[in-house]
């Protein structure tokens, strides 16, 4: 069963902006996508990029190793969607975001 950790506070994060987090050692991409908040597994596919450091357009992530795209609402590559990187659940309470491991 999952256990929600908090991460961070909501200030913490703009909206349009990404960073990477740390849960029991595993790195987690956060994102703030219009005032919701979305997180996966921090390494790309293709060449195990940070994706926490990625720019972030719209609900795309750009890789900054060597720019492929996840849609970070599911984790899917925008190349080949069954391709797709870990997505964590994220909940809110109050000005908390927790993300379940």
């Amino acid at each position: 069963m999952a256990v929600f950790r908090k991460v961070i506070q909501k200030s913490d994060l703009q909206a349009g902006c990404g960073k990477t987090v740390e849960i029991e050692g595993i790195p987690i991409a956060l994102f703030n996508v219009g005032g919701n908040f979305y997180a996966i597994g921090n390494t790309c596919l293709h060449r195990g990029g940070p994706l926490g450091e990625g720019d972030l357009s719209g609900n795309v992530v750009t890789c900054p190793w060597h720019a492929w795209e996840f849609d970070v609402t599911t984790g899917c590559a925008l190349h080949s969607p069954e391709e797709k990187v870990q997505s964590y659940e994220v909940k809110l309470e109050g000005e908390d975001v927790l993300v379940a491991v």
